[in-house]
């Protein structure tokens, strides 16, 4: 059985934790208290509590490390090498329409780059780790990219943007250009899951633009450790700060990057 390090036990235990309220409140769905955010963006109650829970569990374990948080904001540590970048609960609009595909995650920021990562799908009782040098793994089991390297034998994931983003003509070109080469695409509302996918090897790949360092940082780790490529648009690694990313296996990452990058100037 996999020994994790004292890092991922401490990620991993702070999941689990803050799971037991979404796990709550997903059931109780039709009586949770939900406020606006913005166009198609929405915050509930289950959102904010999960993330105290984080960052209670974080800093009890790691008191000098710094936060960056969905809900809360950036909350500056003494550590200025570290610093967690957690998304509560990814897939909120899943989670309000009462579909059971969401998740909790959590990465660890070492020096400006993305160091652990942990993906915790709670209804499947899903654990996703990865710590750089490690490897990754799900429920303790090693995983990799998948071997696929056929288009035509392909699935790929995305998100498609909603009402208040912009993008909507160039992401339109670009899965026309994707769905005629491949045997499928998946759209399923959740960034951080669908990287941990593609370093599950459920997935050959995933693209998605106008995302956020918590959408992504943790999924980040699993895919390099698990084998794969991950870039933004321009091929270079600034995904945390464009929002821009392509995840693939080390196969068809230059495949898929070269096809997107067709619809740039559409």
């Amino acid at each position: 059985m996999l020994q994790q390090s004292a890092l991922l036990n401490v990620m991993t235990a702070a999941a689990r934790k803050a799971a037991r309220g979404l796990v709550r409140d997903f059931g109780e769905i039709e009586n949770l208290q939900v406020s606006k955010k913005g166009t198609a963006d929405f915050v509930s109650t289950a959102d904010t509590k999960a993330e105290k829970t984080l960052v209670r569990e974080l800093t009890k374990a790691r008191p000098n490390f710094s936060f960056l948080l969905e809900e809360g904001g950036e909350i500056e540590g003494t550590d200025t090498s570290n610093r967690w970048i957690i998304d509560p609960l990814d897939g909120t609009t899943n989670f309000l329409h009462g579909l059971p595909h969401f998740s909790i995650s959590i990465a660890l920021e070492r020096d400006g780059e993305p160091f652990a990562g942990v993906i915790y799908e709670p209804v499947s009782d899903q654990m996703f780790t990865a710590e750089k040098g490690q490897g990754a793994h799900l429920n303790n089991r090693r995983i990799r990219v998948s071997a696929r390297k056929n288009l035509e034998e392909s699935l790929f994931a995305t998100g498609i943007p909603f009402a208040g983003r912009d993008g909507h003509d160039r992401y339109l070109q670009q899965l026309k250009s994707v769905m005629a080469q491949t045997s499928g695409i998946r759209r399923f509302g959740s960034a951080a899951l669908d990287l941990a996918y593609v370093a599950a090897g459920r997935y050959e790949g995933f693209w998605e633009t106008g995302l956020h360092p918590w959408d992504v940082a943790a999924g980040i780790v699993l895919v390099r450790e698990a084998g794969g490529y991950v870039t933004d648009m321009a091929g270079k690694d600034g995904m945390l700060n464009s929002g821009d990313i392509i995840a693939a296996n080390d196969l068809l990452h230059g495949t898929l990057s070269k096809i997107l990058a067709k619809t740039a100037s559409k």
